[in-house]
């Protein structure tokens, strides 16, 4: 017979629900096992807990007052790792091919028993203590400054007004240092599958941002072309 695994206690979950008897069960459950339960109640407030005080776990419902937990995902998972369990009523498989696909580790069907639960989150919690970390929330590369937490860039110390999807790029390219990401799967993480062969947005973007971050967007030295392919965040430049 094998050993069971120890129970992991003292993580710190992130609960993000909107209804309160949910949410209240989950903590409830959460808690019983040691764990730092913090709660939101809807996309925004989740993302700024999660960049004010990065979790070990987030468990994630869906439909959410102000937007949908896919949005969620896809925001958090361009500056963190940490594993994703999402809750929720939408039980099709489309629902699910879509939440996994944007990042999500794992998928709970509502209604839920608490064992499942505290099963799953166990599971995901082990497999956590074996990463050395992850992305964090502050960035910074010569004078700028990209802190995920309050969604803002500076560059010598001065706020610099970047559009939604100028500064969702940038935080796609800085939460992977030296990796390249390709025209496809930039297109896709920023408007979605219909428009992954459309590279003339993603140059019109990246030229605009180099203006704001580069000292001479002509020769880029933290956003870099790799031509053909894609773009890559320089982490340490010569």
């Amino acid at each position: 017979m094998g050993i069971a695994a120890p129970p992991v206690a003292g993580a710190r979950v992130l609960v993000v629900e909107d209804e309160a008897d949910i949410r209240r069960f989950v903590r409830l459950a959460l808690v019983s096992e040691g764990h730092d339960v913090t709660e939101a109640s809807s996309v925004q407030r989740g993302l700024i807990d999660a960049g004010t005080r990065p979790p070990d776990l987030v468990v994630l419902d869906l439909g959410l007052p102000d937007g949908d937990g896919v949005d969620f995902i896809r925001e958090f998972r361009t500056w963190s790792s940490v594993p994703i369990l999402v809750l929720s009523a939408r039980a099709g498989e489309a629902a699910k091919v879509q939440a996994l696909d944007a990042g999500a580790d794992d998928y709970l069907v509502k209604p839920f028993g608490s064992a499942e639960l505290l099963a799953r989150a166990r599971a995901h919690l082990r497999r956590r203590q074996q990463i050395t970390g992850t992305a964090g929330a502050l960035v910074c590369f010569g004078d700028v400054t990209l802190d995920r937490a309050h969604r803002r860039v500076t560059r010598a110390g001065q706020l610099v007004h970047l559009t939604p999807i100028e500064y969702r790029l940038l935080a796609l390219l800085t939460a992977r240092p030296e990796r390249v990401l390709t025209h496809r799967h930039l297109l896709q993480e920023l408007w979605g599958p219909s428009h992954a062969d459309d590279a003339h947005y993603l140059r019109v973007h990246m030229g605009n941002l180099r203006k704001k971050i580069e000292h001479d967007p002509s020769r880029p030295r933290w956003l870099v072309t790799e031509i053909g392919v894609g773009y890559r965040f320089v982490s340490e430049a010569g």
